[in-house]
């Protein structure tokens, strides 16, 4: 167990977070300066969070989320070799050659956004609050209930000891437990495929553009990494996505040169394969009693449009505004977490439902869908105002 705080001897606080990913972490950060009795109690042992292990997850990142890890002091704790920008991006569709192209003056911007490893994320959010004395930090914590007792939660933990909280927040993954345990139900959507995510080493060089296919048995991606290195993210039905994983090396890498056209040359792989199912989760509600959901909890995106984390920081900047109007006593007030409610379902309900249309449309094989989605990015890409819009939401 590992703790960090200068409370380690009480067990009520002002604010439990369950989770101590990304997400969990940076609202802890978030919290800091609202003079409040912060805890995250993490399940997972010390070593995930101090030198996590690389996970193929690259995520991208806007303009505005940038500025809030700015804001929070974890940006300048990112290896900044490890920072790669995002300057274009283009989309293609079946066999075509000519893509939908976004570009970084659509977007007003010098580039789209940023990739960086959800490791290094990861450790620069738990060092940032593992420094921080205010926050009490627990690993290997599992949470196995909560109650609602006179207007405040409780929790329990699997060692016995029960923690006392004025709000509780579930940040325990799009799966939380949780979210289950508190009666918050949630709407789950298996797409059928799985997402092999491989780093490769590239002949021709990238130009710092992230390609996307739309294939008519699979979709492909390739995120621009520095150096002669992308993120070659599969999407494939599942069998198909766990036989690709399990071939050897060799094979894995003609086959991967293969699916992409061999439009970057030989590719050669670096590192583990990493698998992933698609499921996407749409809670019914994002408030409870004394409770609130955030991050993955809160809506589990496809990654399609790349806009999960970013959404997770969008709901962290939200709850501690709205917790920022209220006392240490009142941050469980039923109109700060209706406002967080609504507010984060503004922000995430366009892009969920949009990211489930792109998703039925680009994954549906038959002939009619196949001319609906190629007259889409021809036209598209003729429109420069359509395309400018979509860099705006890249960019965030």
């Amino acid at each position: 167990m590992s703790k960090q705080s200068t409370h380690t001897d009480s067990t009520a606080f002002d604010v439990a977070i369950v989770g101590g990913g990304p997400a969990g972490l940076c609202l802890a950060r978030a919290l800091d300066a609202l003079d409040l009795k912060v805890a995250v109690f993490e399940s997972a042992p010390s070593s995930a969070l101090e030198t996590p292990e690389p996970d193929g997850r690259e995520i991208a990142l806007t303009h505005v989320s940038k500025a809030f890890l700015e804001s929070l002091g974890l940006w300048a704790r990112l290896p900044e070799e490890h920072i790669s920008e995002l300057k274009d991006a283009a989309v293609y569709d079946g066999e075509d050659t000519e893509p939908m192209r976004i570009t970084h003056e659509d977007g007003g911007r010098d580039c789209l956004g940023f990739l960086v490893g959800n490791q290094h994320i990861k450790k620069a959010a738990y060092e940032a609050v593992a420094e921080d004395t205010d926050v009490h930090l627990e690993t290997e914590a599992v949470v196995e209930s909560t109650q609602l007792v006179d207007g405040h939660r409780t929790l329990q933990l699997a060692d016995g000891r029960t923690i006392e909280a004025t709000l509780v927040v579930a940040a325990d993954s799009r799966f939380s437990n949780l979210r289950r345990i508190a009666g918050i139900g949630s709407r789950m959507r298996d797409y059928g495929r799985s997402m092999l995510l491989a780093r490769m080493e590239i002949d021709i060089d990238h130009e710092h553009v992230a390609w996307e296919w739309f294939g008519y048995d699979r979709n492909l991606a390739l995120l621009p990494l520095n150096g002669q290195q992308a993120s070659a993210v599969i999407t494939l039905p599942h069998e198909k996505a766990q036989h690709l994983a399990s071939v050897s090396e060799e094979t894995f890498n003609e086959t991967v040169t293969e699916l992409y056209r061999n439009r970057l040359g030989p590719m050669r792989l670096q590192g583990k394969r990493h698998l992933y199912p698609l499921i996407g989760v749409w809670p019914d509600r994002l408030v409870d009693d004394s409770l609130v959901v955030l991050g993955d909890a809160a809506v589990g995106m496809h990654p399609v449009t790349a806009h999960g984390f970013n959404l997770g920081l969008k709901g962290v900047k939200i709850l501690s505004e709205e917790l920022a109007k209220v006392s240490a006593e009142e941050v469980s007030d039923p109109a700060r977490l209706a406002a967080y409610q609504r507010r984060h379902r503004m922000a995430s309900l366009p892009l969920y439902l949009a990211t489930s249309a792109v998703v039925g449309l680009y994954s549906d094989d038959r002939f009619p869908a196949k001319i609906a989605r190629r007259s889409l990015l021809r036209v598209a890409n003729k429109l420069w105002p359509f395309r400018r819009a979509v860099a705006r939401q890249l960019t965030g």
